[in-house]
């Protein structure tokens, strides 16, 4: 009997067996853990990755925000290189101060999207009307960058404190921008409107609406050779 005790090997290999076990047991937790963790590592790393083929909306992560930010900048960056672009051409061309003209686009971009109207027609129409002299004046009472006429017009120069405004460039362009949106609107073609913010009538010949298009297409180029403008994703938009 006591030699069975001795040399029986069954509790032996029933405690190798069980040793063996609870050291794959806890392989396998840790290689679990490793995995669920590198998963993580890479889904904040690159969201796009885990989003579902089609999908337009996914979980925002706490980076999120930070790409939104970061895009937003960017076109920030391309539209201030737009805005210098345009500026150095038109500077060589109506042979105004750049940094004058830098402003006067920057302008005429913000009135074009709060009234909905092109701003480079707003920059075309500074240019045939005034090029660009913030303090002409016609003989017919035009004033500032777009030749309004504030005695026509003052209602719409009170919120900027009256006739004197005309010829304050954010004033004139928000103005002239505005007269330019209603003519276009009650004629319902652009060429049209521009014939009666020229002062002219809509019938027979009339060289204003062809030179102010003209000026466009040129700006038009411009902003071409500058490259298209960026647009943020619709996951960049959820995020900003």
């Amino acid at each position: 009997m006591f030699a069975k005790l001795i040399w029986n090997p069954q509790p032996l290999q029933s405690q190798s067996r069980y040793a063996h076990w609870v050291r794959a047991s806890v392989s396998t937790l840790v290689l679990a853990a490793s995995l669920i963790a590198l998963t993580l590592i890479i889904q904040r790393q690159h969201p796009t990755w885990f989003m579902i083929p089609g999908s337009t909306t996914q979980k925002l992560t706490g980076d999120e925000p930070a790409l939104g930010e970061n895009h937003g900048k960017y076109i920030e960056s391309w539209e201030m290189e737009r805005d210098r672009a345009i500026a150095a051409f038109l500077a060589g061309r109506y042979r105004v101060s750049q940094e004058v003209l830098r402003e006067f686009v920057s302008l005429a971009y913000a009135t074009g999207s709060r009234l909905g109207v092109d701003p480079l027609l707003i920059i075309a129409v500074m240019a045939v009307e005034s090029r660009f002299n913030p303090i002409a004046e016609s003989v017919a009472g035009a004033q500032g960058l777009m030749q309004i006429i504030p005695k026509f017009h003052a209602d719409k120069l009170e919120a900027f404190g009256g006739t004197k405004a005309a010829l304050e460039p954010r004033a004139n362009i928000l103005v002239g921008a505005q007269i330019l949106k209603d003519y276009i609107q009650r004629t319902g073609d652009v060429s049209l409107g521009l014939r009666v913010y020229s002062g002219g009538s809509v019938d027979g010949e009339n060289l204003y609406p062809a030179k102010v298009l003209d000026e466009k297409r040129r700006l038009q180029q411009v902003v071409s050779r500058h490259g298209p403008a960026p647009r943020l994703s619709p996951r960049d938009q959820v995020a900003l």
